[in-house]
This record gives C-alpha cells, structure tokens and sequence, in this order.
C-alpha cells in the first residue's frame, strides 16, 4: 500500500510536471528571438546596420513621407507586371491622349500600341538602352523579396554585376539605372560594393546632388564600412555647398548622424570653420576649441568671423533643410561655446546677432542633443523679451516636445528659468495639461518620456522618476540661471504647480478607471494626488 501510495505520488507530481511544461509561455522573448541569425551577426561584425536606422525628426514636422527608395521600388515592379512602364518615361510631343468615350474601343488600343511603339523607339535611341533592358531583366530577379533561395539570389547578383562593370558611373544618374545599382550594393558581397564604390570614386559629390543616385551613396556609406571613410572625404570643400543644397542635404546629414565615425564628424564640421582653417589643416582633425588654443589672438578672431559667417548662411537659407540637421547644431553650439572667452561686450555683440537671426527657427533645432543645449543657451542667457519670443516660437509644438527626449529638456530648462509664470502658464503649462490625454492616454502605450514631461510640474528633477544623467543635463544652465533669474526657486517652483494642479487634477478625475489599471499611469495619478494643489 506504501508502494502503491508513493507510486501514486509519483505520478501526480509527474503529471503536474508535465502540465506546467505544456503551459504558454506569457512573457519574454521566445527562445528563437533569443540568438542571433548568422546575417546579423555578420552584420555586426562587419558595422553593417541590418534594420533601416532613421535620423530623429523636428518636432514642427508634422506628416513625415518618408517612403525611401525601397519603398518605391516595388510600386515601378508592380507597374512593369501590369504592363505599364514604371520607369524612365519620357512623354513627347507627339503623343496623344486619348479621353474616355471620344474614340471606339479599337481606334483606343490602336492609338495606345502607337504610343507605346513611339516610346520604345525612343528608349532604344538613348544611350546604353540594350545594357538598361539586360540589367532590368536581372534586376527583377535580384529583388526579388520571396521565391528565391540566398543562393539564387547571389547568382542573379554576380550576373548582374557583370551586366554594368565599367558602366556604373555612365548609367548611375538615370532613375532606373540608379535602384539597380543600389540593389547591387543591398544584396551583394563585400567585392561588389568595392567594385561600385571604386567605378565612381571622384563623383560622389555630384551623385550627392542628384535626386536619384543621393540614395546609392547612403546605400554605400550604411552597407559598406570599409568605404566610408574614402566616401565621405570627397565631402571635404564642400560641406557647406552640400549642406545648401535641397537634394545633398538629407544625405550629408544621413552620413554624419548614422555612420560616420567620430574622426569622420569632425572631419565633416572642419569644413565649416572657414577656408582659413584649411590652410593649417592637420591630418588629425580636431574640434573648434582644441584648433582655436592653438592659434594667436588676431587668427583666432578670423575663424570665429568665418563660423558666424557660415552659421548665417545656414540659418538665412532655412528652405533648405541644414537648420534641422545635427552637424549644424554642433557647429552653432561649439560658436557660442568658444564666444565666452572673449570680453563680455564682444560675447553679448555675438550672441545677439546670431539669437536675433534665428530665434524664428528654433524650434527646429530641439531635437538632437546639440540644438537642444543651444535652444537652452538662449533661453538662460536671454532678457525677458528674448525669452518671451522664444516661447512664442516653441507653443505650437509643445505636445510634440513632451514625448522628444532632448526636445523635452527645452521644456525643464524654461520652467527652471523663467521669472514670469503667467508667461509659462499661458505658453507652456496650460499646452503641457491639456495634452495630457493625448500624452498620458491610453496609458499602457504612454512612454517614461512623456510622463515625465507632466511630473516635472508637480516634482522637479525628482530621483523618483527623474535619472542622474538627465538631472544632470538639466542642471547644465543652472550656473547661468543664478546670473539672469532674479525669481527664488522655490517660489517659482510653487507657483507652477499651482497654476498646473486644476488641469492636472481634472484628468484625473475624467480618466481615473483607466489610469489606475495600468504601473505607469497609476505612478501618474498619486503623484497628482501628492503634490498638486487643491
């Protein structure tokens, strides 16, 4: 009976077991998801990004079409499976367009064949139009995104290779001609991006201008790192130019934000200390202020004159794009660095003209690291005007900065500065409470960021929910917020709060159920119940 009872026992526990095992599993990483695919870790290995990597967006962006390359291509094979032609159209003179109901249905398709035979004739005319037609045929396959194995796909690679060796830089500015080449470099190994990259080595800077073969260079600098570096001095000159120009802008600013390595930025901002600078160039690049200590006084003048120069030529030409790109903000934050060591007449002159040229743009600028710490440069520096126009231009993007990292930092800086609340409150608190449905709701998908955009009203730069490096980034300006905030701190901390509590207290009310339900939104809720007023 002993025996039988213990058996027993065995076999419950060993049922239970075996149920528990068969139990799904709710939570973590599936054990696939765990290891990494050999092309990732290639990938890794090579400094190959596998996933597309984006540069952060202004925040006065409102709709982003950010439909690259890639994304386009697929519509030109769908079109060409049609039978339409999705590519390299060229609608002359002759043709003719036909309105529905003005012809029979045969006098239609006849008039259609006639178009089609003119636009063939044409295409066959141009240059290199039998090698277009072979490397199409090719491509088709290349990219293919099922159907075919690695090993088919490296084949149709290898083929096509061979179809345009020693044509690359004749074909590459043409629309279709360029995706191929770009297929070539997505797809293939590390010979082939080498051989594209070797073909047209000198003309990166005009591909760079050109609306189609901008996205081959990206392609080369993300997919080939043993390139990038050679890629990216052919920059060097012409930086500036680069960066005025609508098409080379975006991709100057790719380069610089996403792949270059640190030697290969600086390299990039040297272009913008002025042609003098390049007169005692070193082969090792280095920042404003390292090349400015090593200079005497009347030169060290001259340079900073010819980075104003072009931190105005920038910001005169906002259409352009270089306002929100981060190489910009580096160069305009090293400026305003270095400007502190002249007298303080000098330093007020300097910083004035260039606050007075872009203070409009500002708002651009609050989304990568450095435009944020020069937005918040100006607001510690400025006089009340100033720091009223600059809150003027920051309002209508306030919701957007709450859930923005860097951009957020703004927000913190200007309630830690500013002495007039009822500014804030109209300006900045009142945008800030009213969003919070927007921002906090539903709760399960609001993010530590935004939640702490509405904590810093009632609890600023708690450790609770605030870390060291971002109280630290904060506490930046607080040096120069003893000099220009006459306002006790303490005091103006309590009139933000009271002037938030009533909308914050509001929320809560209306969205209790939902915020209660879920950790961060409960965290939410009873430090509104703590600390606001009411």
């Amino acid at each position: 009976m002993v025996v039988a009872a213990n058996s027993g026992k065995k076999r419950a526990n060993s049922s239970s077991a075996s149920s528990f095992k068969k139990r799904p599993r709710i939570d973590g990483p599936k054990k696939e998801e765990k290891s990494k695919s050999k092309g990732a870790l290639r990938a890794e290995k090579e400094n190959i990004s596998t996933s597309k990597v984006k540069r952060s967006k202004p925040v006065t962006v409102d709709v982003v079409d950010d439909r690259s390359e890639e994304d386009s291509e697929g519509e030109d094979f769908e079109a060409e499976e049609n039978g339409d032609e999705g590519m390299d159209v060229d609608p002359g003179e002759d043709d003719v367009v036909l309105y529905e109901g003005t012809q029979p249905k045969s006098s239609a398709r006849e008039s259609h064949a006639a178009q089609r035979a003119i636009a063939n004739e044409r295409k066959a005319s141009k240059p290199h139009a039998s090698l277009l037609v072979e490397a199409k045929r090719l491509w088709s396959s290349v990219r293919q995104k099922n159907d075919i194995s690695k090993a088919e796909r490296q084949k149709a690679v290898r083929a096509l290779m061979d179809c345009v060796r020693g044509k690359v830089q004749e074909i590459v500015f043409k629309h279709d001609a360029s995706r191929i080449i770009q297929s070539i470099v997505k797809y293939g190994g590390q010979k082939e991006r080498d051989e594209i990259a070797l073909e047209l080595k000198g003309k990166y800077v005009e591909l760079c201008q050109n609306k189609y073969s901008k996205f081959l260079v990206t392609k080369l600098v993300r997919y080939s790192p043993s390139n990038r570096s050679s890629i990216l001095s052919e920059f060097h000159g012409h930086v500036l130019r680069l960066l005025l120009h609508r098409e080379a802008s975006s991709t100057v600013a790719d380069c610089y934000e996403l792949y270059a390595n640190a030697a290969d930025r600086t390299a990039l901002v040297w272009d913008l200390y002025g042609k003098e600078v390049a007169l005692f160039a070193t082969q090792t690049k280095k920042s404003l202020k390292d090349l400015l200590a090593e200079v005497d006084e009347a030169r060290r003048k001259r340079v900073l004159e010819a980075v104003k120069d072009n931190i105005l030529n920038i910001v005169n030409n906002p259409d352009k794009g270089a306002v929100t790109h981060a190489i910009f903000h580096r160069v305009i934050l090293e400026y305003l660095t270095e400007i502190k060591y002249l007298s303080d007449e000098e330093e007020e002159k300097l910083r004035r003209e260039i606050f007075d040229s872009c203070y409009e743009l500002l708002a651009e600028m609050v989304h990568t690291r450095d435009g944020s710490r020069v937005v918040r440069e100006f607001i510690a520096q400025g006089s009340a005007k100033d720091r009223k126009a600059i809150l003027k231009t920051l309002k209508p993007h306030v919701e957007k900065m709450c859930s923005v990292d860097e951009a957020q930092v703004v927000l913190f800086t200007a309630l830690d500065v500013i002495d007039d609340t009822k500014l804030l409150s109209k300006s900045l608190i009142q945008p800030m409470t009213s969003t919070c449905p927007q921002l906090l709701l539903p709760s399960s998908a609001s993010s530590a960021a935004t939640r702490r955009s509405i904590l810093y009203l009632l609890v600023p730069r708690s450790n609770r929910h605030f870390t060291p490096a971002i109280v630290n980034t904060i506490a930046e300006t607080d040096s120069i917020r003893e000099k220009t905030s006459k306002k006790d701190n303490e005091l103006r901390r309590d009139e933000i709060r009271k002037f938030a509590s009533p909308d914050l207290l509001q929320f809560v009310v209306e969205h209790a159920k939902e915020l209660i339900s879920d950790p961060g939104g409960s965290l939410v809720v009873g430090e509104i119940m703590l600390y606001s007023d009411g």
